[in-house]
């Protein structure tokens, strides 16, 4: 445990994307089995222990302090982990610190009926900086600039592997990895795993800067304003995976039903629009499949109100053989042979948009708003499928951002190195006019869209201009307006605006704009296209 604890604290105060990726090589390559596997499911979000909560923190070390000194310590670092790491009485005798694989077993075995008792005992046997790696660990709440990608480019690194075998065989795999370390470490048999229903990488997109290309030698395709998804059958079993590789068979039931031929597609999850009088129509809005998103059940009236269907991009594997090396022409062939075979309830094709040159792809993108659309894909016609994003292969040319003025109503500190800032804002417009004494209501929520000096200027301007706190939120004057980007908005009944905005971020910092000048609502709500 105290090597993970180096590491994290390593990790914590490391900008540099290759100085992170030595770290984590030279941890992986260090470390003895189980220990490393198990950090590496940690540092991936991949561990999980229902007993230990933010709750049981905090009331493990109310127990122990003074619950407002507790209270103001929280609030000043910004971290449960951290301050509890700190303010944790120090043991008498000298501490004994588990393996990591030790501390994973005994946070396995607590419930919450023994979590109040178990969990100290492991805390007295760390220091400091061992608790905080502990609670991070128990909690899941890493926050420390590693991604899945960069985790498994490290263990690649490490072993000097590729790291497109590495996401092959990944998600064959659970905590520890044995196999896989046995694999890239020790020269042992690659797991096999071609009988299993497994996620396979996907194949990403650089955003297009150069609006020259030669059609000719690119495919124009729709980009849709779903969730990108991957549906795979093998050895009798589908499942439907997220992008990031979560498993999300269970919310969408009806997809892994309806594929009965041995595949790996790729495509893009949506909800079917329902006319008035139940007749199903094209793909409705990203707030109708948001209602569906994030559930383990769904019930027959949300199959039926919302109902799913995948429109297809790509197919990566197709009856037990492997398309991936081929061009794009080739795999767009099999894939338009492959969609008269499946359920065509559940499952259609992307269309590819008849553009002869890029003014008329413009005149055409220009229209994208309407039926789902989030922009233009371009996918070059002789590219294979490859994992991760590749240099001239696939670009995305999204629609253009909306904007809208909006005021700072409320900011709250960050987390991990924001953990000082109040850099998370919460903006809203005026509902009506202000100089008759319309309200603020709020409109959305961003944490990023500005620059670090940018940051800054906006935590001096929090902690200077504030009215009024409730907990770790700040109510700051209505003074600072805020130009905000974002992709659409929708009408919303959970939200009191009556409002809800997808991707909202700060497109700019209006200190020079009266707050009274700031967007109404009706404006926003205009450009509602549900």
């Amino acid at each position: 445990m105290e090597e993970f604890a180096a590491l994290l604290d390593a990790l914590v105060y490391t900008r540099s994307r290759n100085a992170k990726l030595k770290l984590l090589a030279d941890y992986l390559r260090s470390t003895p089995d189980p220990d490393r596997g198990w950090a590496l499911a940690a540092l991936t979000d991949g561990l999980d222990f229902p007993a230990v909560k933010s709750a049981t923190i905090r009331n493990l070390l109310t127990e122990r302090i003074d619950p407002v000194l507790w209270t103001l310590s929280r609030e000043y670092v910004g971290d449960s982990a951290e301050t509890a790491s700190l303010l944790w009485p120090e043991p008498p005798n000298a501490p004994s610190p588990p393996t990591v694989a030790e501390a994973v077993d005994a946070l396995s075995r607590m419930t919450r009926a023994t979590v109040m008792s178990d969990l100290p005992k492991l805390l007295d046997r760390l220091d400091a900086n061992g608790r905080y790696a502990l609670l991070k660990l128990a909690t899941g709440a890493m926050r420390i600039g590693i991604s899945a990608r960069l985790a498994k480019t490290a263990f690649a690194q490490a072993f000097d592997v590729a790291v497109e075998d590495v996401e092959e065989h990944w998600h064959g795999q659970s905590a520890p990895y044995t196999p896989l370390f046995d694999w890239a470490a020790h020269g042992g048999e690659a797991p096999n795993s071609d009988d299993l229903p497994l996620f396979r990488p996907f194949m990403l997109a650089h955003g297009l800067e150069d609006t020259q290309l030669d059609l000719t030698h690119y495919a124009a395709e729709w980009k849709w304003d779903g969730i990108r998804v991957q549906v795979v059958r093998a050895g009798g079993e589908t499942r439907v995976y997220s992008r990031s590789g979560d498993d999300i068979s269970g919310s969408f039931p009806e997809i892994a039903e309806a594929l009965q031929i041995d595949a790996v597609l790729d495509g893009e999850l949506l909800v079917r629009g329902v006319h008035q009088g139940g007749e199903e129509g094209g793909a409705a809005s990203f707030n109708a499949l948001q209602q569906r998103l994030g559930r383990k059940t769904v019930s027959r009236k949300m199959r039926e109100e919302y109902p799913a269907f995948v429109r297809l991009y790509d197919v990566l594997i197709l009856e037990g053989q492997d398309l991936r090396a081929l061009p794009w022409t080739e795999r767009r062939g099999a894939l338009e042979a492959l969609v008269p075979r499946l359920d065509p309830i559940r499952f259609d094709i992307s269309a590819v948009i008849p553009a002869a040159d890029f003014a008329e792809l413009t005149t055409i993108r220009s229209r994208a708003r309407d039926d789902a659309i989030e922009g233009v894909m371009l996918k070059r016609r002789d590219s294979p499928y490859v994992a991760g994003r590749k240099t001239g292969l696939w670009y995305k040319w999204k629609r253009d951002p909306l904007l809208v003025d909006c005021v700072l109503m409320y900011a709250q500190r960050g987390s991990g190195k924001r953990s000082s800032f109040y850099s998370d804002y919460t903006f809203g417009c005026w509902d009506g006019d202000p100089d008759a004494g319309a309200e603020l209501l709020p409109v959305g929520k961003a944490y990023f869209g500005f620059t670090d000096e940018e940051l800054k200027w906006l935590d001096r301007h929090v902690r200077t201009h504030t009215v009024n706190r409730f907990g770790p939120v700040r109510e700051t004057d209505k003074s600072l307006v805020f130009e905000v980007a974002f992709d659409s908005v929708h009408a919303s009944k959970r939200h009191k605006s009556g409002v809800a905005m997808r991707f909202p971020r700060i497109n700019r910092i209006r200190a020079d704009k009266p707050a009274h000048e700031a967007d109404r609502m009706d404006a926003l709500k205009a450009l509602i296209r549900d």
